[in-house]
């Protein structure tokens, strides 16, 4: 990455889920000395971070699960990012599970397009607070909700902010 924007390894910015999987990953990227962001959770936000300018996050690594993967690479196709992944797997049932529905190679790495490809959309509406967005919300008429909408043909990334206005209860 530090040789593909010209710049010193010290100027890369990794996003990391702080998690006990990632001791290792942790120690080697400070051993070479990039800019590490450790976030308490929000694996596929982390990624997202990594579109955004103002964040100035080049990188996520770590592991998380096959389905965040799925919808990390959705995201990342909306805007034209890259993706790299594997399976990895915490036993042996599990690899005998992936093998059951036709997984042969448990150790293959996965491209974005594998994942996610043609006119892709990505949407998502904070729950809870979280660094890309804003929860659920109780307003005086209703509820607040914000949502992040991604599409891969046009690449536009909108964020929406929604007021759902609670109905009168029939009072008769």
């Amino acid at each position: 990455m530090a040789a593909a924007k010209n710049v010193a390894v010290g100027e890369i910015s990794v996003c990391v889920l702080d998690r006990p999987r990632h001791e290792k990953l942790i120690h080697e990227l400070r051993a070479i000395g990039v800019r590490l962001r450790l976030i308490p959770d929000g694996d596929i936000a982390g990624v997202i971070a990594t579109t955004e300018p103002d964040t100035a996050i080049d990188l996520y690594m770590g592991q998380g699960g096959a389905p965040e993967g799925v919808l990390a690479a959705a995201a990342l196709n909306c805007v034209g990012g890259q993706f790299q992944g594997r399976l990895v797997f915490r036993n042996d049932d599990e690899k005998e599970r992936a093998q059951r529905i036709g997984i042969t190679d448990l150790h293959r790495k996965y491209q974005m397009h594998e994942l996610a490809c043609g006119d892709t959309i990505f949407a998502a509406t904070g729950v809870t607070d979280g660094t890309m967005m804003k929860g659920v919300s109780k307003t005086r008429i209703g509820w607040r909700t914000h949502s992040l909408v991604m599409r891969a043909s046009t690449r536009t990334v909108r964020r929406i902010q929604s007021d759902h206005i609670k109905h009168e209860i029939d009072r008769n």
